[in-house]
């Protein structure tokens, strides 16, 4: 059994603006049973006050710092670094950001889920800054997620086409990354082989997790599709939330 448990958010505890069945139960389950627990996500649409609301209104009883997301940690990084940023993001996101948008001289470039800010004119003045020198900052990689039943592009292919135009390579400050983990499981108190997180996505959750020294537990619902599971040898499988809080915790 975890000592403590790591959640993903969408797929996992809702899809589009419903909870997925048995989920807030499952929650409250593993609050009732005191694991300590993070939230983690890579949501780059949604501050974390905006996330903490709308899972209220769901019915999940989550604290707002018990929400670990790649936005606080790519403002923590900026702040220690006293690093200037261009910020690629989405406008929703703007409100988390809004002191550092009016940095003169960016000198390093900042990239979430922007959506339709994902145009020529954006990515050509993230070109010429790297180009420059400044580093590439990428809140995550994810490749698509699920909205109103189908695939989106995410973050993911518009950092990788930066990488490959600038000739760089982008710290990621989201989920993968090793970083990311450690410093949600620095909150929880607890070592990485402790702790399971379970979540849809099978690179950025599963896989990530598991590089990271944690174990991990796959759910088929939101992102997942059939066979994802055979990329990740040793990882969980469950069929949802319910059910991996009922076998695994």
């Amino acid at each position: 059994m975890p000592q403590a448990v790591l959640l993903d958010i969408s797929g996992v505890l809702y899809q589009d603006t419903s909870p997925l069945p048995g989920s807030v139960d499952a929650v409250a389950r593993l609050q009732s049973k005191g694991y300590p627990l993070r939230l983690v996500t890579n949501t780059s649409r949604l501050t974390t006050a905006e996330i903490h609301r709308q899972l209220s209104g769901m019915g999940y009883l989550i604290a707002p710092e018990q929400i670990y997301s790649a936005p606080r940690a790519m403002r923590h990084y900026l702040e220690s670094h006293r690093l200037r940023p261009y910020c690629l993001i989405h406008r929703n996101l703007e409100e988390e950001f809004a002191d550092l948008l009016e940095e003169p001289a960016p000198n390093a470039v900042v990239i979430g889920d922007a959506a339709e800010r994902f145009d020529y004119l954006h990515l050509e003045r993230a070109f010429h800054l790297l180009l420059a020198g400044a580093p590439l900052l990428a809140m995550g990689v994810n490749r698509y997620f699920k909205l109103e039943g189908a695939l989106r592009l995410d973050a993911g292919p518009f950092v990788r086409a930066l990488e490959y135009a600038a000739g760089v390579q982008a710290k990621v400050l989201g989920k993968p990354s090793p970083a990311f983990f450690q410093g949600a499981l620095d909150e929880l108190g607890v070592s990485a082989e402790q702790a399971l997180m379970i979540g849809d996505d099978i690179e950025s959750d599963v896989l990530g997790a598991q590089r990271a020294g944690l174990h991990g537990c796959l759910v088929q619902t939101g992102k997942y599709r059939a066979g994802d599971e055979a990329q990740a040898p040793g990882a969980l499988l469950a069929r949802d939330l319910a059910e991996a809080v009922r076998r695994y915790c």
